[in-house]
């Protein structure tokens, strides 16, 4: 499985769950009792869930957050502190494929941009399938459909050209999107379903801490360098320091819009929310 820090997935899921919880509505989650999210990571989604999940009576829902990682459960923990989710949040170490609780354990399991990063897929689909006594959700990004719409013209075109490359040099497949119902299908869950969102992430005056942060990631080509290994793989070492020099001057231009407060950019993240019932 890909590892990844508590910095990115802040920036990569950040806001995902603000505007709105309508991809979450096939979960039914006000009426969940036991609700399980696997690779919750830092526990964005862990906290959501725990939000919505009301719980059938009393007491109320308890929600278990799964992940590989100590130093990101860690992270889960002291973020889960101060929250007024009427829900109980616990945290367990465990693999995906491999979950750290019995049988028929939840009535729903869940995960979030887990599949893609995955070697294996459908081992964790056929675990979660294990541990639930009724719904399991994936929640999985189409990483090639992503789209920038940007102030600074060269944004826009060389985000495409390292997203693409990143998709054709990556060892997963982070295109994943609806063709997760095939893995659900094959673990033999019912009444599968799958729905499309896009995720808008906006950047515009008056700029938020994490958009100067990227900005300076930008400008110093570190963005770029989280994902050199997948790059060099499609390409070169030649064409990744070549990308990567001209990323860096479009992080100058990006940060001069910035400091004159011109810069607006428009991340589409399509994801899709697919949902089957064990039988």
């Amino acid at each position: 499985m890909r590892r990844f820090s508590a910095e990115y997935l802040e920036h990569t899921r950040r806001g995902m769950w603000e505007d709105g919880r309508d991809a979450l509505a096939d979960l039914k989650l006000a009426s969940r009792e036991h609700v399980l999210d696997v690779g919750c990571g830092t526990g964005e989604l862990t906290r959501v869930l725990a939000a919505e999940a009301d719980g059938a009576g009393e007491p109320d829902a308890n929600v278990i957050g799964v992940d590989a990682d100590p130093e990101l459960l860690s992270v889960a923990r002291e973020a889960e502190r101060g929250t007024d989710a009427g829900a109980r949040i616990d945290y367990l170490a465990g693999d995906a494929t491999r979950l750290p609780v019995g049988d028929d354990a939840v009535d729903l399991a869940v995960c979030q941009a887990l599949l893609i990063n995955l070697p294996d897929p459908a081992a964790a689909v056929r675990d979660l399938a294990r541990v639930s006594s009724d719904l399991i959700a994936a929640v999985e990004p189409d990483n090639a459909d992503v789209r920038v719409a940007s102030t600074v013209d060269a944004e826009e075109r060389l985000e495409r050209e390292a997203r693409e490359a990143y998709v054709d040099g990556v060892d997963t497949d982070v295109a994943l999107g609806d063709r997760v119902r095939e893995a659900f299908d094959a673990a033999g869950l019912v009444d599968v379903r799958t729905r499309r969102y896009v995720h808008e992430k906006r950047t515009e005056p008056p700029y938020a801490e994490a958009a100067l942060r990227s900005a300076a990631r930008k400008a110093s080509g570190a963005g770029l360098a989280d994902h050199r290994e997948e790059l060099v793989a499609a390409t070169s070492e030649a064409a990744y320091d070549d990308l990567r020099g001209r990323w860096r001057e479009m992080g100058r231009e990006v940060a001069a819009a910035i400091d004159g407060g011109e810069y607006e950019r428009v991340e589409y993240v399509p994801f899709d929310v697919t949902v089957g019932r064990v039988k």
